[in-house]
């Protein structure tokens, strides 16, 4: 792993452990390998995470601020809230787009969500992640179709995101997410049938 200036040893940690743990999987990756990927000490890793726990929830919250970033950059400009709920869709293509060591294998979230035990923090961080992602469409469909409408079919338009995000992942491409992105471009509210609008 190449070493960028100024980085910190939590940093190197850090992103060790996100590309591990996307690529191999957060069970398969030992400390062992995370450390010498990041070509720090051992007890770097105990000075800047308490466990192996805490460098996945640092994993979890690392991805969520990814994603964001992505979501910011494509909302930027945008007025139409039309226009805003489909960068999400654009967001999560971008995110299928990366430049994975090993290609895109689906949302790195879900992924290590799949792994985690029932009640693992890192469970609930993805799980608030999901959420701030349904909370952004429903802000903008209010601006659409008031806030009682809005509630379901932002509820509806996740479940739907999600479930392209799935299979993009499975087929190693944003093509299910494009495909997702002209559904719901017809599927705003006054437009097709997601319930009543």
């Amino acid at each position: 792993m190449a070493h960028t200036k100024g980085e910190t040893a939590r940093d190197r940690l850090l992103r060790a452990a996100e590309e591990l743990f996307y690529q191999d999987g957060i069970v398969a990756t030992g400390i062992d390998r995370i450390i010498e990927r990041a070509g720090v000490a051992k007890q770097s890793l105990y000075n800047n995470f308490a466990s192996k726990s805490a460098l996945i929830e640092a994993y979890i919250e690392a991805r969520h601020a990814e994603w964001l970033g992505f979501h910011a950059a494509r909302v930027e400009g945008l007025d139409d809230p039309q226009a805003r709920i489909l960068a999400v869709v654009d967001a999560y293509a971008d995110h299928a787009n990366f430049a994975y060591e090993r290609g895109f294998r689906g949302c790195g979230l879900l992924n290590a969500a799949a792994e985690l035990l029932p009640g693992d923090p890192g469970r609930a961080a993805v799980r608030r992640h999901k959420e701030e992602v349904e909370a952004i469409l429903r802000s903008e469909l209010a601006e659409i179709c008031g806030e009682a409408a809005a509630a379901r079919y932002a509820r509806q338009f996740a479940f739907l995101i999600e479930g392209a995000m799935v299979r993009a992942g499975l087929e190693g491409s944003d093509a299910c997410l494009r495909e997702m992105r002209d559904m719901l471009s017809v599927m705003m509210p006054g437009q097709g049938p997601v319930g009543e609008g």
